[in-house]
């Protein structure tokens, strides 16, 4: 993994500098996601499976 990436917080992450965030980053190919109190783990997926996970988690599991 590169290590120029640049994280952001997720919009549906609560306000405030709180230690349990949803972090984003992207690359050409592949989308990453990881919580800021462990940014050692990461997960990796694309564009269509990121989408498939928030509708997923939208409708409520």
């Amino acid at each position: 993994m590169a290590h120029d990436i640049t994280w952001q917080k997720s919009s549906y992450s609560g306000g405030g500098d709180a230690a349990n965030c949803l972090e984003l980053a992207a690359t050409r190919e592949t989308r990453l996601l990881r919580e800021s109190d462990e940014p050692g783990t990461v997960i990796e997926t694309t564009g269509t499976g990121l989408a498939a996970l928030i509708r997923h988690l939208r409708d409520g599991c």
